[in-house]
């Protein structure tokens, strides 16, 4: 292999994707399917998991995706996905917890239940699948070349932004946490545990404001560089994070959002 091939490959590598019908984690799974890895991907709605498994196969790429039904909601969703994941694979080298949901209303009508809903896939989930998936996690990892975590965060659990979504926003906070604490526990397990902090992508759950050419270009205009994310900013930072470029990056949560974080309302010393 020539230094970049070797440096950014997933040749052999298998990896699972939660929630990776759609969005940044399909995003995510076809990136990995192209410099070659076995990628699972699994949703709540398994038939939207195979189709989406058929496309990136159809783009030609180095390695495969397969697609069937994974929920992250529950306890027992939970340890039905870690078997069915064992079962069809004898190794683990990448998980990207990229299952979520998000809840939105104004803070005087926000019901209670969004809490429990919310909390219990974003972060419940996502803790509870890495506890279960960690043996296979630790098999495959090595001083050189650690296996990979991958959590989704948000610039809405970095920035102050509410925005009527209060419950996704603290949830996407904690994932940020709860990755630098596992980050700084499983190092001895030689495993690395970083998280994306998305700004604007198109996705069934920005489809509210982005659907539209429009709505794109009006929400680019709130984002510093100018424009929302494309596949190729997920998908750059995934390869990076999952090869071996990036075996010694771990709690970092990484900003994919064009600047939303560095954006300060104050203007101490500048004029208002």
């Amino acid at each position: 292999m020539d230094y970049l091939e070797e440096l950014f490959s997933l040749k052999n590598k298998t990896a699972l994707v939660t929630g990776g019908a759609t969005g940044i984690g399909r995003m995510a799974a076809a990136a990995l399917v192209q410099v070659g890895a076995t990628v699972l991907i699994a949703s709540r709605k398994g038939d939207e998991c195979k189709k989406t498994a058929k496309e990136i196969n159809a783009l030609g790429g180095k390695g495969n995706a397969v697609g069937f039904a994974g929920d992250v909601g529950s306890e027992d969703g939970v340890n039905r996905l870690a078997l069915d994941v064992m079962e069809r694979t004898d190794k683990l080298d990448i998980l990207i917890n990229n299952a979520g949901v998000t809840w939105g209303a104004p803070f005087d009508e926000f019901p209670y239940g969004a809490w429990g809903k919310v909390m219990d896939v974003n972060v419940t989930g996502l803790f509870a699948l890495t506890q279960k998936l960690l043996p296979m996690l630790k098999s495959s990892s090595s001083i050189e070349d650690p296996s990979r975590v991958i959590n989704l965060g948000s610039v809405m659990g970095t920035a102050y932004i509410g925005d009527g979504a209060y419950s996704y926003s603290a949830s996407k906070a904690a994932v940020h946490h709860l990755t630098k604490i596992l980050a700084n526990e499983l190092a001895g397990e030689f495993i690395t545990i970083n998280a994306f902090a998305p700004g604007p992508f198109q996705s069934k759950m920005t489809a509210f404001a982005t659907t539209t050419d429009e709505q794109v270009e009006n929400v680019g205009k709130g984002v510093p560089l100018g424009r929302i994310g494309a596949p190729d900013d997920i998908g750059g930072a995934t390869i990076y994070l999952c090869s071996k470029a990036g075996s010694y990056v771990t709690g970092a949560i990484l900003p994919l959002d064009g600047g939303i974080h560095t954006i300060s309302r104050v203007g101490l010393f500048s004029k208002q």
